[in-house]
C-alpha cells in the first residue's frame, strides 16, 4: 500500500513524535517516581519502546514502498557468507579473549591466595601489593592479546610493536618525574620501608601514613593537617614504628634531699606505676643524676613502651612520681635567688 506524499510525510512525523513522547513520558515517570521502584516494571516500560520503534520503523519502510523483506535477505546472505568466510579468525579471537580473561582471573586467585602466606600485620598492605600486581599482569594479558588478535585478523603487528617502542620512548621522555615516583613506589611497598599505619617523619614532618599509592604517599600529622608526598620525594625519612618507643621523664630535687634514700624510694615504687599503664612495656627505672643544675638535682626516669605511645606515658609517670614524692616529703625545688647585702 502507498499513500500519497503528503500522507507519508504525516505518518512518519508521526511515528516519530509518537516515539518521542513516550520516552519523554518514561524517563519523566522514573525521575519522579520512588528509588525503589521495581526494575522489571523499568524494564517493560523500555522493552515497549523498543517494539514502538521497530513496528514504526517497518510501517515507515512499507508506506514509502521500500522492499525491505530483500533488503534483509541480501543483507543475510552477504553476513553469513562474511561469517563462513572468516569464521576461523572469529573462532581464534573468541578463544584469545576466554583464555586471557581466564589467565587474568587465576592469577588472581593465586595472589589472592598467596596473601594469606604473607608475614605481614597491616591488611592494607597486602591489598595494595595485590592491586598493584593484578594491574600489571592484567594489562600486560590484555596488551597480547590484543596482539594475537591483530594478527589473526591478518595485520602486521611488526609496526604496531615499533610503535609501542617509539610512544614509551616519547612518553619516557616527557613523564620521567612520573616513572621516578612509580618506580620508588615499588620499591617502598616491596622492601617493607613503611606500611600504612606506620608513623614516619620526613624533613621534619612527622604524622601517620594514611595511604601508599604507586605515584604519592599521604602523611596525616596529629592535628589531622594531610601531606602529600611524591614517592620519589621520600628520601633520609625515619620510621618509627619498627621498634618500640621510649617514654622519659626528668625532673629535679632540692640539694637539701638524700639523694641515695630518693633513688631508693623511686626504685620500690616505679615498678609499681606499671599496672597503671598499658602501654608500659618493662618497668620505669630512674637511671641516676643527669644534672646539677643552679637549683635542683635533675634525676630521669626511662620506660619502654609501645610504639608511638610514649607521650600518654611521659604524662602518667609525671604525675605519679610527683605523688611519690610529696608521699614521702621530697621537695621539687622552684628557682631560687641568694642575695647578700653589703657591709657598709
Amino acid at each position: 500500500m502507498v499513500f500519497p506524499l503528503p500522507i507519508n510525510i504525516l505518518i512518519s512525523l508521526g511515528i516519530v513524535v509518537l516515539a518521542i513522547a513516550y520516552y519523554l513520558l518514561i524517563n519523566k515517570f522514573i525521575n519522579k517516581s520512588d528509588d525503589k521502584i521495581n526494575k522489571l516494571i523499568i524494564f517493560v516500560y523500555y522493552l515497549i519502546f523498543f517494539i514502538i520503534i521497530i513496528l514504526g520503523l517497518g510501517f515507515g519502510f512499507y508506506i514509502w514502498g521500500y522492499d525491505l523483506k530483500t533488503y534483509l535477505q541480501d543483507l543475510w546472505a552477504t553476513v553469513g557468507d562474511g561469517v563462513l568466510e572468516k569464521l576461523g579468525a572469529i573462532i581464534s579471537t573468541v578463544i584469545i579473549i576466554l583464555v586471557s580473561g581466564f589467565i587474568v582471573k587465576i592469577f588472581r586467585l593465586l595472589v589472592r591466595r598467596s596473601q594469606k602466606y604473607m608475614k605481614t600485620s597491616n591488611e592494607r598492605r597486602k591489598h595494595t601489593i595485590l592491586k598493584i600486581t593484578s594491574s600489571i599482569v592484567n594489562y600486560t594479558v590484555k596488551i597480547i592479546a590484543l596482539l594475537l588478535i591483530l594478527a589473526v585478523w591478518g595485520v602486521n603487528v611488526l609496526p604496531a610493536l615499533a610503535g609501542l617502542g617509539i610512544l614509551g620512548l616519547v612518553v619516557g621522555l616527557g613523564a620521567q618525574d612520573l616513572i621516578k615516583d612509580i618506580i620508588a613506589g615499588f620499591f617502598i611497598v616491596f622492601e617493607k620501608h613503611f606500611d600504612v599505619g606506620d608513623m614516619i617523619e620526613v624533613e621534619g614532618y612527622k604524622g601517620e601514613v594514611i595511604d601508599i599509592g604507586l605515584k604519592t604517599t599521604r602523611v596525616m600529622n596529629w592535628k589531622k593537617d594531610v601531606k602529600i608526598y611524591n614517592n620519589s620525594s621520600l628520601r633520609n625519612l625515619i620510621n618509627y614504628s619498627l621498634t618500640e618507643s621510649i617514654a622519659i621523664v626528668e625532673f629535679g630535687i632540692a640539694y637539701e634531699s638524700d639523694l641515695d634514700k630518693t633513688l631508693e624510694i623511686l626504685a620500690a615504687e616505679l615498678p609499681k606505676t606499671r599496672a597503671l599503664i598499658p602501654s608500659l612495656i618493662e618497668d620505669p627505672v630512674c637511671v641516676g643524676v643527669i644534672a646539677l643544675a643552679d637549683s635542683s638535682i635533675n634525676l630521669r626516669v626511662v620506660g619502654k613502651t609501645s610504639t608511638e605511645q610514649h607521650y600518654g606515658v611521659e604524662r602518667i609517670l609525671r604525675k605519679e612520681i610527683k605523688k611519690i614524692l610529696d608521699a614521702h616529703g621530697i621537695e621539687i625545688p622552684f628557682p631560687q635567688i641568694v642575695m647578700h647585702e653589703a657591709k657598709k
